[in-house]
């Protein structure tokens, strides 16, 4: 096997129906990562994330370097063996939660030195630090370090911490061990300014990165400011190249991203959501804790074969989540990793189909329906 590679089987629109060829196995895009933050989906087992339809799951460079720690983890067999996921892995870079430590950490051209979460203890991350964590780990897919610029920011601010990135971007590079079907993307930032994210492939794209991802959305810019930047970007990136939009984001994000030819997705928000209460359906959002449900019979979603909708009604599910059950949390964590990976499967049909304009329709009626609708 070569370097991990990607093939491109049909369109619709912008929409791409493609795969992955990793040394962990093949991923059908588009596709959503589950995340497991602390090499663990929360409230999920293993067999029970492979159930949902995951194909590839999401690993915190920053919380897996400061507990258990890369080393650990790497004389334990690597984080697959680790967490006993035979499939592929992407780890992110650290990036992210060193923009949101702003109080715990200093920035400068060499990387990020910042005090940990856990105990105060003192770290830092250069691109070849994080690039040498990851591989320690064993990740199938490697993040280039980066900042994700925060929003809003001034022209000239997006401007310097894109122009930072890229430098990290050349530097995680050299540092990649490249072996077969594994690989490494790097991240195009500049904020909402088209120039920006224009110069910022400029500089990525001749690094011959296996992937593309498109970073410094989805922290507070809004759905159209994100489908904006994503018109003006995925046009330019390699055709033959997987482009990953990061921690993205809602059904309706995906639905929207996909159109716009977004191969890759990860967020918290399903399983964060499962562990407050909030479960995902074809009719939107069904908060559970809420008094309507506590006599009702029915399940969340009629046509959904996850075991919270197969096996129980809303009625328990509410009684679990008000009296605080953890059967509760992993019950609609489940449902919500399940939703999203049927609303990934159908969304690939449709590309293979040449339909995804109309099944975008069809979503986007299906959520405007409610959930007080009656259930066709």
């Amino acid at each position: 096997m070569t370097r991990l590679r990607f093939e491109l089987l049909n369109t619709s629109g912008r929409g791409r129906r493609g795969r992955i060829f990793t040394a962990h196995g093949v991923v059908e895009t588009p596709t959503f990562m589950p995340v497991g933050t602390a090499a663990t989906v929360k409230a999920m087992t293993v067999d029970a994330v492979k159930a949902t339809g995951a194909q590839i799951v999401l690993g915190n460079t920053y919380h897996l370097m400061l507990r258990p720690t890369a080393e650990r983890i790497a004389r334990l067999g690597g984080l697959h063996k680790f967490m006993n996921w035979e499939g592929p892995i992407l780890t992110d870079s650290g990036g992210y939660q060193v923009m949101s430590l702003t109080a715990l950490r200093k920035m400068s051209e060499n990387g990020v030195t910042f005090r940990s979460h856990l105990d105060g203890s003192a770290h830092t991350l250069t691109p070849e630090r994080s690039t040498e964590i990851q591989n320690l780990l064993d990740a199938t897919i490697t993040m280039a370090f980066d900042e994700c610029t925060p929003y809003p920011a001034t022209h000239e601010v997006a401007k310097q911490s894109m122009e930072l990135s890229m430098r990290w971007a050349e530097r995680s590079r050299k540092a990649f061990v490249a072996r077969p079907g594994y690989g490494q993307f790097g991240i195009v930032q500049g904020s909402v300014y088209p120039d920006l994210r224009a110069r910022s492939m400029d500089a990525l794209i001749p690094m011959d990165f296996e992937g593309y991802a498109v970073g410094g959305l989805a922290v507070g810019e809004g759905q159209p400011i994100m489908f904006a930047v994503l018109d003006q970007t995925t046009p330019r990136l390699p055709v033959e190249k997987p482009r990953y939009l990061m921690g993205v984001g809602k059904p309706a994000d995906l639905v929207g991203a996909v159109q716009r030819g977004i191969d890759m997705f990860d967020c918290v928000l399903p399983t964060r959501s499962g562990r407050t209460g909030q479960a995902f359906t074809r009719r939107g959002t069904v908060n559970i804790r809420n008094a309507r449900h506590q006599d009702d019979p029915r399940p969340l979603d009629p046509d959904c074969t996850c075991p919270a909708c197969s096996s129980y009604s809303r009625a328990y599910l509410h009684h679990l989540t008000r009296a605080g059950e953890i059967l509760g949390a992993m019950l609609l964590t489940w449902h919500n990793i399940h939703y999203y990976q049927e609303l990934m499967a159908g969304m690939r049909k449709a590309i293979e189909e040449d339909r995804l304009d109309s099944f975008a329709a069809e979503f986007h009626r299906e959520q405007a329906a409610g959930d007080l609708a009656p259930w066709q």
